[in-house]
């Protein structure tokens, strides 16, 4: 169950990648001065990758937990 373990973390560190990408867009965003229509505008097509980055997190965290019980 080794290899389950590194798929897992693999994953992770992808939807943590993701995560830190969404955060700095965000940032980026709120930098800009733009009006709250804009803001939310912006924002809204940032949240899709945010959500998708939380779950690929939480999926390979599991991996990993599964991996680690398995073994």
């Amino acid at each position: 169950m080794q290899y389950l373990i590194w798929i897992g973390t693999v994953i992770s560190v992808i939807g943590l990648a993701g995560i830190i990408m969404s955060i700095v867009r965000v940032s980026k965003a709120k930098k800009a001065n733009l009006s709250d229509e804009d803001m939310r505008e912006r924002i809204s097509k940032i949240l899709p990758l945010n959500l998708g980055s939380l779950f690929l997190s939480v999926i390979g965290l599991m991996m990993v937990i599964l991996g680690i019980s398995f073994s």
